[in-house]
């Protein structure tokens, strides 16, 4: 089963890559302005760090571990799963028909179907960044990778959950788009400086705490209750994902499109 799994997610790579790589330079050019946007947000953070060397606790390596952590982790769903924030629209135009008449999964056809290789300046940033300014050993680079999947599939289960309220509250492109934004806004910045009632939605409604603060404390002391809290956050979210999905699939309304694609 995993081998025909992965046979199946390897064969609309290839494809999706194939088409991707027709328009080269727009493509570098993509890639090259989201790699200069990550390298302006590191800079204003080494700035802040000259004249503040503390900020609650967390030093200057702790922010670059988050920010490396953050940018692999969205640059992983928005480069391999883009579908995943294009779902309420999708739904809303009755495009989910193409992939009804397809016999795996409709998700997980969905998913794979479309690749965005421009966000692949995050998948690389965030690596490259780790590497040039921050001093690890090979185990907690291992931590580092594990966490940032662990994480990937958080944000992964959290944008399919929110667009899946266009099952139920018909265009919810809007809503969707938010909590997006807030979750990836939330999640560039430590927990720490959040109190009370702000941290707890943030582990909790807008679950940016799994995607930032949790892996950088995990790469700074590894510890395996903290890697279970995110491993099972990355389970619960990405199954509840699934079953409000295909809960509201079964009231979706086909939207009486013939669809070519190629």
């Amino acid at each position: 089963m995993a081998g025909k799994f992965f046979r199946f997610v390897a064969a609309y790579f290839r494809v999706n890559m194939a088409a991707a790589l027709e328009y080269r330079a727009s493509l570098v050019s993509q890639v090259v302005g989201m790699l200069l946007n990550d390298v302006l947000w590191v800079v204003f953070w080494v700035l802040y760090f000259t004249r503040f060397p503390v900020l609650r606790g967390w030093t200057l390596e702790d922010v670059l571990v988050l920010w490396a952590s953050v940018a692999l982790s969205v640059g992983l769903v928005g480069a391999f799963a883009p579908n995943s924030l294009r779902l309420p629209r999708l739904v809303a135009q009755g495009q989910l028909d193409y992939y009804l008449a397809l016999p795996k999964d409709v998700l997980l056809h969905l998913l794979v179907s479309q690749i965005r290789l421009d966000a692949l300046g995050d998948v690389i940033f965030g690596p490259v960044l780790l590497v040039v300014m921050v001093k690890l050993t090979w185990i907690k680079v291992a931590v580092y990778l594990a966490t940032a999947l662990l994480a990937a599939i958080v944000l992964l289960g959290f944008f399919v959950l929110v667009g899946s309220l266009a099952f139920f509250v018909g265009n919810a492109e809007g809503i969707s788009a938010q909590f997006g934004m807030a979750i990836v806004h939330f999640a560039t910045y430590p927990t720490t400086i959040f109190d009370g009632g702000v941290k707890f939605v943030l582990f909790t409604l807008i679950p940016a705490g799994f995607v930032s603060t949790l892996p950088v404390e995990l790469v700074r002391e590894f510890h395996w209750v903290g890697f279970g809290e995110l491993l099972g956050a990355a389970v619960l979210f990405l199954g509840l994902a699934v079953w409000v999905f295909r809960a509201g699939l079964r009231r979706y309304e086909s939207g009486n499109l013939m669809l070519m694609r190629n």
